[in-house]
């Protein structure tokens, strides 16, 4: 039995009677040099977390596993803590945690915020970018700094995405008798530096003409940096609605494009996860910079094509093939990979991809959706109808016992060339009604009952 105890930069007088009695109890004191030296009278073996920690941490516990040991974590070891990793590591039948008051405890009992009304954002060992998907006009962040620098970064950014008039507040060395406060407004943030030990208060205000980003999928398509190949707006709502992300599920994006369905896909929660395959080196590189910029840094880009960049990735919750349904071995390899319960979605633009998946919602069934999609644009001095390119969206869930490897030969005999990612273009290619290629006799569908329009008032776009 390991046993963590939460120290505050109040040292030894702040521990409560128990947390005292466990460290006076054990024979070895782990922790990071900072809480070690809030301790100096304890009298056994005193041991520094190594650096980096997780490699280390399975041999130091074994190393240690006859003594008494008690670790020692700053404020709440199960708040984006190391007792968080100890009980993952060992089960929490072998860890006793013994916690203090943790800092974002703290910092909204400074701020008056209730802390069930605050969004948690920790930038320790995460990138900056982090901060941007929980940026919205009204929201109250509590941002773990990683340092000194933290809050004036943090300023820049908010300032660089149009919520320059947010104001700030930086809470330091919390519960100790140095404790600090600085404040002011992003944009015109003063202080070049704080204190190491500091937190992050934010009021987020956005700047006039600030178009904020929801968290429902369907951003808009000019919220993506892309070449193009981009599954557009209304066929990206659709398609995500099928994919239907759950919190902590993983998705492969196959196909990724500019990587706009597994960025919403991470977006929706942040304990979902997305790994996006692309096979050219330059649309990789711009998948990375959307995923900072869109607030999901943690994306994983696979550089590579399908199916052999599929090897050895974890295995998905959900995929979507937004490109290379044609190719041999794609769906094949996505289908066996699937989790059970796991959903597959594909799009197809052109007759071949169609074909493809026509012969797919032939063997393994699922959903066809068809999606005609038209938007009003100048005529001259008049307004009309614009079409895009009708995409097919296949959608089939993977039932428990299904067999990962039962279809075979499916694939499209010749030369795979690169496909459009399922977005549809701008060229006026009209619907054609009637049943799907490949689709069961009997099951087609056409476009025959007519369009449906979307209005938009917010960007005055009728879809």
């Amino acid at each position: 039995m390991i046993t963590v105890v939460g120290i505050g930069a109040d040292g030894w007088a702040g521990l409560s009677p128990s947390s005292r009695a466990a460290v006076e109890a054990a024979e070895v004191l782990i922790g990071g040099s900072r809480q070690l030296e809030l301790v100096p009278g304890f009298t056994g073996e005193r041991i520094t977390w190594p650096s980096p920690l997780l490699p280390a941490l399975p041999g130091l516990i074994e190393a240690y596993a006859a003594r008494a040991v008690c670790v020692l974590a700053s404020g709440d070891p199960m708040f984006f803590g190391v007792g968080s990793t100890l009980v993952r590591l060992l089960g929490p039948e072998r860890v006793r945690v013994l916690p203090h008051l943790s800092s974002l405890s703290l910092a909204c009992a400074r701020l008056g915020w209730p802390v069930e009304q605050v969004e948690v954002v920790s930038l320790v060992g995460r990138p900056l970018a982090a901060v941007n998907a929980a940026v919205s006009p009204g929201r109250r962040l509590i941002v773990l700094s990683a340092d000194g620098g933290g809050p004036a970064q943090v300023a820049s950014l908010l300032t660089a995405r149009g919520y320059g008039a947010s104001g700030m507040t930086v809470l330091s060395d919390l519960g100790s008798d140095a404790e600090s406060r600085q404040d002011g407004l992003a944009a015109r943030w003063p202080h070049s530096a704080s204190p190491a030990l500091n937190v992050i208060g934010v009021e987020c205000a956005a700047d006039p003409g600030t178009r904020p980003l929801a968290l429902v999928p369907g951003l808009p398509d000019e919220a993506f940096e892309h070449d193009g190949q981009l599954t557009k707006r209304e066929v990206r709502a659709v398609s995500l609605s099928r994919l239907a992300p759950l919190p902590g599920e993983l998705l492969w994006d196959v196909g990724a494009g500019a990587g706009s369905i597994a960025i919403e896909w991470m977006r929706t929660h942040p304990s979902c996860t997305a790994v996006a395959v692309e096979g050219r080196a330059d649309r990789g590189e711009r998948i990375r910079r959307n995923a900072e910029t869109l607030g999901v840094p943690g994306l994983r880009v696979v550089d590579g094509t399908a199916p052999a960049a599929l090897a050895g990735l974890p295995a998905p919750d959900a995929v979507f093939v937004g490109g290379g349904v044609t190719v041999p071995g794609v769906v094949e390899a996505c289908w066996t990979a699937l989790r059970p319960g796991g959903r597959l979605v594909a799009n197809a633009v052109t007759l071949e991809s169609e074909a493809a998946i026509g012969r797919w919602y032939g063997r393994l069934g699922g959903d066809l959706v068809r999606l005609s999609v038209q938007r009003a644009s100048p005529v001259g001095g008049f307004t009309g109808w614009r079409a895009m390119m009708p995409v097919t969206v296949w959608s089939v869930v993977k039932e428990s016992g299904t067999a990962g490897a039962a279809v075979e030969g499916s694939g499209i005999a010749g030369t795979a060339v690169e496909e459009p990612v399922g977005e549809g273009s701008e060229a006026a290619w009209p619907a054609a009604g009637g049943p799907v290629v490949g689709a069961p006799a009997g099951e087609g569908f056409s476009t025959a009952g007519g369009p449906v329009y979307m209005a938009s008032a917010d960007d005055g776009d009728l879809s």
